[in-house]
């Protein structure tokens, strides 16, 4: 079975389980895992920030940055699509009592003038005061589309003047840089912090770091464990961060090139209406009226495909380290089988 569901389903490779394997670990809690505080410090210094925090997840790392950032009553501003916000189980709300204000992107990426123009009066009581910008990157619902660096910067200015904090859901920041050439630092001077997944396009089995300031992070630890997320030896996982940091890195640009493949492809598949452009790993198509997204997929299915639903009538595919271009081909000759059914 080919899975493009996600590129959250990679297996560890041998390297990494055997990395893991022999991991040094110490309690995590007491500030004694030294394989955590290596990938802390190698995440923190990639991106020129101070210090970082180790947490199980994207979600997390996420929620305990607005939770430091905010106060409960204040507004954050993101896309209207934005994972903090669709698919973080209403944990803005839950976890910090915050209110959101949506700017339309164009694929998720807003400009510092949208920003500008979302800002609540913070003198007007009848108004939230709006503390933080969100900035995903790449964007999920935009198909993996990758924002510029330059309008981030100006977006940062608007920040700086109006007294934001600025975070970046940097669930797949790696495979933005492998798009831009940039190196990590130079989107870690914009941001206030940033979370950073493992379990993506790195290929880690689980796992985010937060990165900031020192005063920040230490905050943030303080949140982690409020949110019950203190880990004893979890050098074990964070081993597979620091080898997918060594060898994971380079060969995202694999994975860009095999959805461009399929993006190729579909463009030629009569049951395809439109192809997002494809700016990184993540595939995302829409079928002609007619055709059932689910039909559509379990046909898939009966061919060794996994794909999954993402809206009514739109099919998404995420190419990562477990799918090489054999399993390409075969993704491809099941798609052209498709194009003689009545789906």
């Amino acid at each position: 079975m080919i899975d493009l569901r996600s590129d959250t389903v990679t297996k560890p490779t041998p390297g990494m389980r055997e990395a893991m394997a022999n991991a040094m670990v110490g309690d995590d809690v007491f500030g004694e895992d030294p394989t955590v505080i290596a990938l802390e410090e190698r995440m923190a210094a990639l991106f020129g920030h101070e210090a970082g925090l180790y947490c199980g997840s994207g979600t997390q790392t996420n929620q305990i940055a607005i939770n430091v950032h905010t106060r409960p009553g204040d507004e954050v501003i993101c896309d209207e699509g934005a994972h903090v916000y669709r698919y973080e189980g209403g944990g803005m709300m839950a976890n910090s009592g915050c209110s959101v204000k949506f700017v339309a992107g164009d694929r998720g990426r807003f400009t510092a003038a949208q920003v500008e123009g979302a800002i609540g009066n913070a003198a007007d009581v009848h108004q939230a005061r709006t503390r933080l910008v969100n900035i995903e990157n790449t964007v999920n619902r935009g198909g993996g589309a990758v924002w510029e660096l330059d309008e981030v910067e100006r977006i940062r200015e608007v920040c700086n003047d109006r007294g934001l904090a600025l975070h970046m859901d940097g669930a797949r920041i790696f495979n933005a840089l492998a798009v831009t050439g940039e190196v990590p630092a130079a989107w870690g001077a914009v941001f206030h912090s940033i979370s950073i997944c493992l379990s993506k396009g790195l290929g880690a089995p689980v796992g985010s770091v937060l990165t900031g300031q020192r005063d920040f992070i230490r905050e943030a630890r303080r949140v982690r464990k409020r949110f019950g997320g203190g880990m004893r030896q979890a050098g074990i996982i964070a081993a597979a961060g620091l080898y997918a940091l060594e060898h994971h890195v380079d060969r995202l640009q694999d994975d860009h090139a095999r959805a461009k493949r399929l993006e190729k492809a579909l463009l030629l598949m009569p049951f395809v209406d439109h192809v997002m452009p494809v700016g990184s790993n993540i595939v995302v198509f829409t079928l002609k009226t007619g055709y059932d997204a689910q039909q559509m997929l379990g046909a898939l299915r009966e061919r060794g495909v996994l794909a999954m639903q993402f809206g009514p009538g739109m099919v998404r595919m995420v190419t990562h380290l477990d799918v090489d271009d054999v399993g390409i081909t075969r993704v491809i000759a099941g798609l052209e089988e498709l194009s003689n059914l009545k789906v």
